[in-house]
């Protein structure tokens, strides 16, 4: 059995299970990249700003002017450190979206980013190597 949909122009924008849809452009505002100052990375961890911060020096960031999408994802963060993979599954939204309202939320403050490390600067296997056989020469 299908649902009959609502009888109004906006008819083609609802869906009886699934509810109202909306286009990523307009949750964005047009964007399609992060106006933040680093690329939002896909791996990189996402940290609420107040719960990385000591409660002595945390200061009270301001929520007014955010939208439903920024508070989710900055809900999701004070739960604990989230990847952008993994926020964008739990939100429900898609990972570009989700890369623009990070970048948003990083700007203004709200959350903080912990990015991974770059392959050029890791430890070289070798040197490690070599400090493990020293080690079990001892």
């Amino acid at each position: 059995m299908t649902p009959s949909p609502p009888e109004d122009e906006g008819a083609l924008w609802y869906d009886d299970e699934a509810g109202p849809m909306v286009r990523a452009y307009t949750i964005t505002g047009g964007r399609t990249r992060p106006d933040s100052d680093g690329d939002v990375d896909l791996i990189a961890v996402m940290i609420a700003a107040n719960t990385a911060r000591s409660s002595a020096s945390a200061v009270a960031v301001s929520e007014d002017g955010l939208d439903d999408e920024h508070l989710t994802l900055l809900d999701l963060c004070r739960d604990g450190p989230l990847s952008v993979a993994d926020l964008a599954s739990e939100a429900d939204l898609a990972l570009g979206v989700v890369r623009v309202l990070l970048g948003d939320l990083l700007r203004e403050g709200h959350l903080r980013a912990i990015r991974p490390v770059p392959p050029a600067e890791l430890p070289d296997v070798g040197v490690l190597q070599d400090v493990i056989n020293g080690l079990r020469a001892l």
